[in-house]
């Protein structure tokens, strides 16, 4: 498998990332308990170097923030090119209620969407949806 580490397309793209890393964190979490999803059109992402390159990327911005780091990509599902990145840490305790009550919000509302319940769905802030447009909008920046 090539190496990323000098890569200078690596290199920006995990300056870029570092700051929508930081947003994934549940709020008053400490940093802890945070995950980022990318859904990608197939061609966008080769145009980025590809689904080893951002994972690369991925994995460089969250270890600059100390994550315990997993990553895992997929490239041609039905839905396009799937990244995502997972803050692997164990959550101190001062932490451990924020992001448990956060990840159990997160399956409420998947549950919400999967079975298409009435009502208002579970606030959201850090769905894949937003974190794909931030990260988009990152990306344009680092070429403009």
């Amino acid at each position: 498998m090539a190496s990323y580490a000098n890569d200078p397309r690596c290199i920006a793209l995990a300056e870029a990332l570092v700051p929508l890393l930081r947003r994934a964190c549940p709020e008053n979490a400490g940093g802890y308990g945070g995950s980022l999803q990318l859904n990608l059109d197939d061609e966008e992402a080769v145009a980025m170097g590809g689904v080893q390159l951002i994972r690369a990327a991925m994995r460089r911005a969250a270890r600059s923030l100390n994550w315990k780091v997993e990553t895992a990509g997929w490239p041609g599902t039905q839905h396009g090119t799937i990244v995502l990145v997972h803050d692997r840490r164990e959550v101190p305790e001062p932490y451990a209620r924020v992001v448990n009550d956060d990840m159990n919000d997160r399956v409420r509302a998947a549950l919400h969407r999967v079975w298409d319940e009435h009502g208002e769905p579970p606030v959201q802030r850090r769905t894949p949806t937003l974190q794909t447009q931030e990260f988009r909008a990152a990306v344009a920046a680092l070429t403009s």
